[in-house]
């Protein structure tokens, strides 16, 4: 017997609409919905421990969103033919849902959750990430979990000035947004996306008109939860607290703490100064109370500290490190740094460093994209790698972290829109950073930048970026916007406001709120303080190196590209690969060949130019087709008893008879008689003989014709 079944519908108000079932499928999961559009559906399920594990003092939250290639009616790449770790972009719809969702559970729950998303079944024109935060909430709306602040997110792109909701990537291909945004009904909690330089007040419209969407969207979770039957939120042990035991540690650090956060030191200093109050606090009590509510004592030292450093912010106007909220951090940066490399470049900003490099390379080194919701190659990207010795840290290097794929996705977005078109490179950036206290992704972009510049990359505008953060006091309505935030101000702020421009728009954005209620008046402020910041270190990068090399360095290569005729394309590949890889050997040269509308696309890649130039003679020898009626000069390099075999000079290899019988007007018994290998003179091109269906020349053909008087006397 099929269960009842609940559903409700979204209208997109554009003859689209989206639908949330449950009580179908995956019954066992504390929450179950299963969200389509179109074709494309997802289903999310939520599964959280009735009880916390013993000593865990935060929300062990796993966002999990997988794509199934049976999805795409697709096999599995690789040899084993079955899914593998997650791909770059599903550890990206992960994030994107994680960043929503964990500020808004309770700040007791400690219980392990995990929310799984599953795309089922994929249509192309619908693109399944914009449904993956709808469907994760909806899940949660349906389960006896704590969680009563539903949200959602939806994709917004703008195609000829109009707004579109989640569009379809044909769409947005002809878009000049494309932002993911996720909120509650009340506030903005996650915007992410690139642009193409639009201005501050653009974006703010765009999150405006999603935000209109998403709470529509939150409607129709409610009424799913109301129909579905509402269940009672489950009851679960609440952090054990002290009244006495905070206020003592109050009394005995508050003040502390508040002289030390504005002294205006530096990171390592200040670190050692409230590690020796929190040991000086734990001499306040006894062994035995330490033994017994020691993590009480840490757990308000830090409440008490973060309280303190947010007090003088806005108290005073003075940050940790001495700084003005508005003011960065001196900057110095360095281009060329590395000999080797074909572009390299240092951006330092205060406690913050990353060394990028950019490397050249052909279309067979671009970045494959195979998932079951996309297909295709990147020609640009960029990796961004965080060692922990950036933060003087010695820990175990375990593989690529989600945080890594999402601060190198960040900068790839706000940096692929300046790179040309027509550039003829795939090109490589790796961010290395070396030092961190704040913003490393934005000293990315910034690095990044330089680097490409430094590579020859004929880049449209130059890139940077700033982080933005927000420090407020929800008792007495006082906040403050920060610019170019530290890595305590991050943790201990409301705020990550991630953006990156050129001197005439935003190229991406990043924004996390960790609070309800964030006000548009608060963003505007914070798009446009970080407008004046972003332009600042512009300037900066500009005083380095004000615009891209006019040529790529000694030890980068130099591509050119040629097209040939489709039906020459074997011919200079040969038999087996054997020309092409001859070839790629005499001259150093790597070649790669691709088929484009019946055309052979040629990328020939080297740092010698004359092997380049030897390749581009080659393939003029190959592709050599001599008109008929014209003239041509040619070589002798192979005398026969029945004529000459000689070369185009202007298609060395390219070989032809000349008979016996063309070599003069005089009867010929001896080639020799005539020319001699070596010998160098010109022929006329009559076609294909129609006797033996191989080209025909004549030398004699261009002769001056002895008089017939004269032949006959002989």
């Amino acid at each position: 017997m099929i269960p009842k079944v609940f559903q409700e519908f979204i209208d997109l108000g554009d003859g689209r609409s989206i639908s949330i079932e449950t009580g179908k499928l995956a019954k066992q999961a504390d929450g179950s919905v299963v969200v389509r559009m179109g074709d494309t559906m997802l289903l999310a399920t939520v599964v959280s421990a009735k009880k916390a594990s013993p000593g865990v003092d935060f929300l062990p939250l796993t966002v999990d969103y997988r794509e199934k290639f049976a999805a795409a009616g697709r096999f599995p790449g690789g040899f084993f033919k079955r899914e593998a770790r997650p791909s770059d972009s599903e550890i990206l719809t992960m994030r994107l849902v994680d960043r929503v969702l964990r500020p808004l559970f309770p700040d007791d729950y400690h219980a392990e959750t995990q929310v799984m998303i599953q795309l089922m079944s994929h249509d192309e024109t619908v693109m399944p990430d914009s449904l993956a935060g709808l469907a994760a909430s909806a899940a949660l709306a349906v389960s006896d979990i704590p969680f009563s602040t539903l949200i959602s997110e939806v994709r917004v792109a703008r195609v000829d000035g109009q707004f579109i909701i989640n569009p379809s990537k044909a769409q947005l291909e002809l878009s000049d947004i494309d932002m993911m945004i996720g909120a509650s009904r009340d506030s903005i909690a996650m915007v992410e996306g690139e642009m193409k330089e639009i201005s501050e007040k653009e974006m703010v419209e765009a999150i405006k008109f999603a935000h209109e969407a998403i709470k529509n969207q939150i409607t129709a979770q409610e009424k799913l939860q109301i129909a579905f039957g509402k269940k009672e939120v489950r009851t679960y042990e609440e952090e054990k607290n002290d009244e006495a035991i905070f206020e003592k540690v109050k009394a005995f650090t508050y003040d502390k703490c508040y002289a030390i956060a504005k002294e205006g030191t530096a990171k390592h200093e200040r670190t050692e100064k409230f590690d020796e109050i929190k040991e000086t606090l734990k001499l306040q009590f006894t062994e035995e109370e330490l033994l017994e509510n020691g993590d009480l004592v840490s757990k308000y030292f830090y409440k008490i500290q973060k309280e303190a450093v947010r007090n003088v912010i806005l108290d005073l106007g003075i940050r940790l490190d001495g700084r003005k909220t508005n003011e960065i951090r001196p900057i110095w940066c360095e281009v060329d740094y590395l000999p080797r490399v074909h572009g390299s470049a240092i951006f330092t900003r205060g406690e913050t460093q990353a060394l990028a490099t950019a490397t050249l390379g052909t279309s067979r080194e671009a970045n494959q994209i195979d998932s079951p919701s996309e297909q295709g190659e990147e020609k640009f990207y960029l990796h961004y790698n965080f060692p922990p010795f950036s933060t003087g840290e010695a820990k175990p290097l375990r593989g690529t972290s989600r945080r890594e794929v999402g601060h190198g996705n960040l900068a790839q977005r706000a940096l692929k829109n300046m790179i040309p078109a027509d550039c003829p490179y795939t090109v490589r950036i790796v961010s290395e950073v070396l030092e961190s206290n704040g913003s490393s992704s934005m000293a990315t972009v910034c690095a990044g930048t330089l680097s490409l510049m430094d590579a020859g990359v004929q880049m449209i505008k130059p890139v940077s970026g700033i982080a933005m953060g927000l420090i407020s006091d929800e008792k007495t309505g006082r906040w403050a916007v920060l610019s170019d935030i530290l890595g305590d101000e991050d943790h201990l702020g409301d705020m990550d406001f991630k953006v990156t421009g050129t001197a005439d728009g935003i190229t991406a954005c990043q924004m996390d709120i960790k609070i309800e209620g964030l006000a548009y008046d608060i963003m505007e402020k914070a798009l446009e303080q970080a407008r004046e910041g972003r332009l600042h270190i512009l300037q900066k990068l500009i005083e380095t190196l004000d615009k891209p090399r006019a040529d790529v360095k000694k030890f980068a290569p130099k591509i050119i590209k040629v097209t040939i005729p489709g039906n020459f394309i074997g011919a200079l590949i040969g038999p087996g690969g054997k020309v092409i890889q001859e070839l790629q050997k005499a001259t150093g040269t790597t070649i790669v060949i691709n088929e484009v509308d019946e055309k052979g696309e040629v990328e020939i890649l080297g740092t010698d130019p004359d092997g380049i130039a030897k390749v581009l003679a080659k393939i003029d020898s190959i592709i050599f087709k001599p008109q008929v009626g014209e003239s041509y000069e040619v070589k002798v390099i192979k005398l026969l008893d029945f004529g000459a075999v000689v070369e185009y000079t202007a298609a060395p290899g390219n070989e032809v008879l000349l008979h016996i019988s063309e070599l003069a007007w005089e009867r010929t018994e001896n080639v020799a008689d005539v020319v001699k290998i070596g010998d160098v003179f010109m022929v006329k091109y009559f076609g294909i003989d129609p006797k033996n269906k191989k080209d025909k020349v004549s030398r004699k053909a261009l002769l001056p014709r002895p008089p017939r008087e004269d032949k006959d006397k002989k």
